[in-house]
């Protein structure tokens, strides 16, 4: 039967990234199995740091249940802070918590600091989400990695869920071509300077498509030329879907190896293209997909020991061809019809 559902998210104005493409592709599924959908978006400011809790209060003062004296059948809550929001009937399907106040907290990825202030807010976030996120009817997580965290830092049971790419049943395989694909968004925590000091250290001269946009492009780039790779290099920021499919389609391989990534779409879109993917031990989510010598290569996150898988798949070919058929069975189980099931209440 049809439902009215609202999709809440949380938006930094002029960002966008996986938790978008998420919302998107969950509403166009729900709309498309009949249900009458829609998405609210608040944004946000992680700083300064005292803004984070209003932020989360703007949503628990939202009135959801009706809309124009129309009652919501449900809402499905993504994003840190949106699942703040009251509803008889929520479900969250969790994309990450406020990671530098969690996970990130301590390492240079956070922008809290140890002092009375700081700690004062990230206790305020524990206690806010355990509060929040109990209240959901259903708790699912974007992965098993999202859902270890949730347990670790607030003591929550989530269910892994995995959403399919935006470009699910458009992927296909081609020839193992002469170059390496990078689709990630430019910025530290996915960890590209690691990739730009791996080609540095190659025996061959591989070459190197990224695609994305970010706050690091500048400086991708200018380590791109202080290494001297050249022509090695081409950034060519945000392409168009037909030609993204392409670039999947003709790698030779795709690296992906973020700091403990959520779940990362590169990845089931690699495997789903028949890509092998090179990434890093601590990758997170990403090793949820893919297993060394099955259906990628795993190394420590170190510039020579990555060039060296870069160089053994550029060496040959028939390895790339082995690793990639493993991938489109890995994830062929991700698909709309399987997260509808367990979202829609």
């Amino acid at each position: 039967m049809p439902k009215r559902i609202v999709i809440c998210t949380a938006q930094v104005p002029f960002a966008r990234g996986g938790a978008e493409l998420l919302v998107d592709g969950l509403r166009d599924a729900l709309q498309t199995h009949g249900h009458l959908v829609d998405v609210v978006a608040l944004p946000y400011a992680w700083q300064p740091h005292e803004r984070l809790i209003p932020s989360a209060l703007a949503w628990r003062l939202l009135d959801l249940e009706h809309v124009n004296g129309v009652p919501v059948d449900q809402i499905i809550c993504t994003k840190f802070p949106s699942y703040a929001a009251r509803h008889p009937r929520k479900v969250v399907w969790l994309v990450h918590q406020h990671r530098q106040a969690y996970d990130w907290y301590g390492t240079p990825l956070s922008d809290f600091a140890n002092t009375p202030e700081d700690r004062a807010i990230r206790d305020q976030l524990l206690r806010m989400d355990r509060t929040t996120l109990s209240e959901a009817q259903r708790l699912f997580a974007i992965s098993r990695n999202v859902a270890t965290r949730l347990k670790r830092f607030v003591g929550l049971d989530a269910q892994p869920l995995y959403p399919p790419s935006r470009y699910v049943g458009r992927l296909r395989s081609g020839p193992y071509g002469d170059y390496l694909l990078s689709d990630a968004r430019l910025d530290a925590a996915k960890r590209l300077d690691l990739l730009l000091r791996a080609l540095a250290r190659t025996r061959l001269p591989v070459r190197c498509v990224f695609i994305g946009a970010g706050e690091e492009r500048a400086r991708l780039e200018r380590l791109a030329s202080d290494l001297r790779l050249g022509s090695r290099v081409e950034f060519r920021g945000f392409v168009p879907d037909d030609e993204l499919i392409d670039l999947y389609a003709s790698a030779r391989a795709v690296y992906y190896a973020p700091f403990d990534e959520d779940y990362g779409f590169t990845t089931v879109q690699a495997l789903a293209a028949a890509r092998p993917v090179i990434t890093a031990s601590d990758a997170g989510g990403v090793l949820e997909f893919v297993d060394h010598g099955i259906t990628g290569l795993v190394a420590p996150p170190d510039p020579d020991a990555l060039a060296a898988h870069i160089d053994a798949l550029f060496d040959d070919v028939t390895l790339a061809e082995r690793l990639g058929a493993a991938g489109p069975t890995r994830v062929a189980d991700i698909s709309w019809d399987r997260v509808l099931r367990a979202l829609v209440l």
